[in-house]
This record gives C-alpha cells, structure tokens and sequence, in this order.
C-alpha cells in the first residue's frame, strides 16, 4: 500500500520569457507515500496571494485529509477533496489546490503501477500530438511580428495562436483596422497550410453583434478557431455568431468545473473548449469534462502555459483522448518548462512526444523548486 505520508506545497514565482519576462506564479504539489514513490502536481495560480492561499489551503485542510490514505486511489481521494470543499464552494482557489493534488496521486499512481498516467486513462492511443505556438501579441511592430510568426512555421508548428496582449494598444480586439493587420500579416508570415487562430484580449469588450462582424472579416484568414471573442457565458452571443461564421468558435479557459464545462458544451454555441488540468481539478476532472465534451461533438485545446507538470499532465489526457484539436506550448524556453524538469517537454516538426515513463513522465528538479520559491 502507497500510504501518503508526507505533502508540501510550493508557491514559485518566475520571470516569463514568452511574456516579456513579467513575473508569473504557479503552485506545486509535492506528494511522498510510505513506500518511498513522490509525485508532483501543479496548479495554475498565477497571482501571489492566490498562491499563498493554495498553499494555506493545502496545508491547513487537503494535507490532513490525505495523508494515511492510499495514495494509489485517486478516484475515491478526489471525490474526498470535491466533498470536503463543499463549504469553500468550488472553483477558483479550491479548484487550485484540488488540481494540484490531483496531479500528484496520479503521478504516484502511474509510479506504482510501471504505467504512464494515459494506460491507466483507458490507454494510450498516440505517441505524439500535434503543436500549437501559444504567442502572446504585446508588439505593435507588425514587421517584427511577421519575423516572429515567420520563424515558427520554419520551426514546423502544426499551428500557431495569437492574441490576448497586455500592452493596450497590441492587444487584439482593441483596434479593428490594427486586428485586421496583425491577423494578414500573421497568415502571410506562415502562408495558407498551417492551422492559425486568434484570441481576444480582455481588454477588448465587445457586443455580440461586434464579435460576429470581426468573425466575418476574418473569414479571409481562414482561422481554425476563434477564441473568447466574448465572455464564456455569453451563449446567446455565441450562437448569434455561429448563425453567421462557420469558424470554430473556443472559449472555457475561465471556467473551473464539470458543471461549468457541460453547461458550455450544452449550448449549442461552442465548438472547442479550452481547458487545463492545473486548473480544473487536475487530471481526474480534465479527463472527466474532455469525455463529456465529446458526447456533444465539442473538442479541445489543452492551454499548457504555466510548468512542464500542467504540460505532461495534459499531454496524458490528450494521449487518451480522441477528441484534441492541437496542443498549445510556449515557443521559446521558460524556468518553468526547461529548468523544473530534467527531460524538457518540446515540439519538433510540429509534434510533441508524449512521455512514456511511469506516472507523468517528467523528473522534477528539486534545486529549481528552491530556486523560485515565493515566500511572500
């Protein structure tokens, strides 16, 4: 018996190459059972406060519930942690640290059984899966920004995706003549073959109406998808554009549970969910919401910009899954994707590998642990 004996977690904060290297956070999970198997996990929790309340909340609540448990049971220990959160109510912090966890005993559980996390998923069914270069637009130099999508089609991406922004003025959907530029001059830069799609900025507040007009001028781009051109609630907006585009419409990177991706996928407005496990209650509800997904015909997106943990554990439910779109990945290398682990997850010829070995298939480096630990 894998008796959990020991949990820990860890708020880390890193400077992002892919985002003009502005401090970012994520929180890890480290779980060690009393036949000597550590598994990590992670959680997306991206602000500093919300990374010392999952620590708080994993080391004042979830770790006494853990531990003395099998390790090995995750299905039994997720559905504790879910009935436990009752009173926090769920999603957002709770969630965090749920998915944290989560991850681990599933790395602990694929150590135990010499089995990668997707055999014990109902079974590997790739080896590899098509990438996606996940870019965040924040230059307004649209020859610059031809170069940069130029040198990824070169680099043999599957698909690239732009968008967001945090500066005002470069994030897309804030200036239509500019959005109109940035999307020809991305689909010239890595011509008419490879899969493109674009991603409103939260800066950008647009009607209905608005967004199914941008949807209609970007017909000339041919976008794989179009995503969060308004909030993910907003299902009668949703299907008023899917009544004029046939363009995939993506939204649910800011929904947290089952019960919000099935009303999502239940809308007749959707056609690609974006969706995290260091976010939506770790593997176990990953995997839950992408088989609900596909019993409406809706795929998805795994949106791996945080730690090589989220990316390996997203890369296992992908591997055992039939409904994936592409998968995002960072295109340029990053602390938290390159120095955490010893065996970097990368693309090559517009495919990443699907790591084979026991539990998520990562080692972590427990001197980068040290190195970007926030205290507060």
């Amino acid at each position: 018996m894998s008796k959990v004996v020991r949990i820990e977690a860890f708020p880390l904060q890193y400077p992002e190459p892919n985002n003009d290297n502005k401090i970012r956070y994520v929180t890890l999970a480290r779980i060690e059972t009393s036949d000597g198997i550590v598994g990590w996990g992670e959680c997306i929790s991206q602000w500093p406060e919300a990374s010392l309340a999952v620590k708080t909340i994993i080391d004042a609540g979830f770790a006494n519930l853990l531990i003395g448990e099998d390790g090995t049971h995750v299905g039994h220990l997720w559905h504790k942690m879910r009935n436990h959160a009752y009173w926090h109510g769920h999603g957002g912090i709770v969630s965090f640290a749920i998915s944290a966890l989560d991850i681990a005993l599933w790395d602990i559980a694929g150590k135990a059984a010499g089995l990668p996390v997707s055999a014990m998923l109902g079974g590997k069914l790739m080896d590899r899966v098509p990438s996606c270069s996940s870019v965040i637009l924040n230059t307004l130099d649209l020859g610059a920004l031809q170069e940069e999508f130029t040198s990824y089609r070169e680099r043999g991406f599957s698909a690239v995706k732009g968008g967001w922004g945090q500066v005002p003025a470069a994030g897309f959907g804030t200036n239509r003549v500019r959005d109109m530029q940035v999307a020809r001059t991305i689909r010239e830069a890595i011509g008419p073959d490879i899969g493109m799609a674009l991603d409103v900025s939260a800066l950008a507040k647009w009607s209905a109406s608005h967004a199914a007009t941008m949807a209609e001028e970007l017909l000339e781009v041919n976008l794989t998808w179009f995503e969060d051109a308004l909030h993910h609630d907003d299902h009668d907006g949703y299907r008023q554009m899917k009544s004029r585009v046939p363009t995939a419409l993506a939204t649910g990177e800011r929904c947290w549970t089952l019960h919000d991706y099935q009303r999502l996928v239940r809308s007749n407005a959707i056609d690609i969910i974006l969706v995290d496990p260091g976010r939506v209650e770790g593997i176990s509800g990953m995997k839950a919401i992408v088989d609900d997904a596909l019993t409406q015909r809706v795929r998805f997106v795994p949106h791996s910009w945080s730690s090589a943990i989220n990316t390996a554990a997203s890369l296992q439910v992908y591997a055992a899954s039939t409904n994936g779109e592409v998968f995002e990945i960072k295109p340029a290398p990053s602390p938290m994707q390159n120095e955490l682990v010893e065996n970097p997850i990368e693309q090559k010829d517009g495919w990443i590998a699907v790591p084979n070995s026991p539990g998520l298939g990562i080692t972590i480096d427990e001197k980068a642990v040290k190195k970007y630990l926030y205290q507060g």
